[in-house]
């Protein structure tokens, strides 16, 4: 559902431009069809900009560490750029290029469960299925529907993957969410007896505790993501400190979907900041991926984590 509905946007808003431009150029009026084709086309970067000056008012009590207007710039520009790539080509129209990989030979090796957040799917994540296939590190990547729905309808859909990949490795998985897809895995979480259910949860820019921007939040799922709410006290007073050792929840102060920033955190849990990256662009940061690889190798550890971190970020 949502890869369709991206599509009409992309393709109405390439369509909107094209005849702006078409209609002004042959009125014989160039500057209008220029001025307005960028509008059409570049719009979603001055939203973004507006975006970054709430987000920098709002942290500015916020116990995570401040971020410089060069920093704010900079993570503006990489999501200016990552933006268009993720919700115009990758979700819309690429979102199946990457089918899960669970090989007939994986018994042994850890795999990862891919969880993605709000207006989101499974194509967010080619460039970490395409790198995790190469190094044949088990996969699977979910689509969480209702699009709109409740969080707590993505229990099951996170239960289902743990419950295929567990079958395939023989292991718990290491479940990567990111935004809105870390309180699914929560959610699943609080309902397991057993917390050996997963190996690590590593997170990427989860509003744990809510975040301010959910204020405007009409859809049931977005409402859930308000700051201190009553659904996510309840998920909280049903969590130990041991179950959120588990978690690793990287957070940033320039991201501008969840803030003020320390709203990505949980107490108890190893949480790592990450300077300089807006929301989406944060989880194609090498130390993210760098985490992630330390869990699903060996004790020892694997050496070719950083190139293999190179790889994933390859936009």
């Amino acid at each position: 559902m949502l890869a369709r509905l991206q599509q009409l946007t992309t393709l109405g808003l390439l369509a909107a431009a094209a005849a702006w431009g078409a209609y002004f150029l042959q009125a014989g009026k160039p500057s209008w069809a220029w001025v307005g084709v960028l509008l059409i086309l570049l719009g979603y970067a001055l939203f973004l900009g507006i975006e970054f000056v709430m987000l920098a008012f709002v942290n500015a009590n916020d116990a995570a560490p401040q971020a410089r207007v060069a920093q704010l710039v900079r993570a503006w520009w990489g999501e200016v750029v990552t933006a268009p790539r993720v919700f115009c080509w990758r979700q819309p129209f690429r979102s199946a290029a990457e089918p899960d990989f669970l090989p007939a030979d994986a018994q042994g090796r850890r795999g990862a469960v891919l969880v993605h957040g709000f207006v989101c799917n499974r194509g967010l994540w080619n460039p970490w299925m395409a790198t995790l296939r190469a190094s044949q590190t088990p996969f699977i990547a979910v689509n969480l529907e209702p699009v709109f729905g409740s969080i707590d309808d993505y229990m099951r859909i996170v239960e289902a993957a743990v419950q295929r990949i567990q079958a395939v490795t023989g292991l718990a998985p290491v479940i990567v969410a990111h935004s809105m897809g870390g309180l699914a895995v929560r959610a699943w979480l609080a309902g397991q007896s057993f917390d050996s259910a997963v190996h690590r949860i590593v997170t990427v820019g989860t509003p744990h505790r809510g975040t301010w921007l959910a204020r405007f939040g009409v859809t049931q799922n977005g409402k859930q993501m308000q700051l201190n709410n009553a659904w996510l006290r309840q998920l909280a007073a049903r969590e130990t400190p041991q179950r959120l050792a588990r978690f690793t929840c990287f957070y940033g102060h320039c991201d501008n979907i969840v803030f003020p920033a320390s709203t990505a955190t949980l107490p108890g849990a190893d949480n790592r900041h990450v300077p300089g990256a807006a929301h989406v662009h944060m989880l194609f940061q090498a130390e993210v991926f760098n985490e992630v690889w330390r869990w699903l190798t060996p004790e020892a550890g694997d050496a070719s984590g950083e190139a293999t971190a190179a790889t994933a970020l390859a936009q």
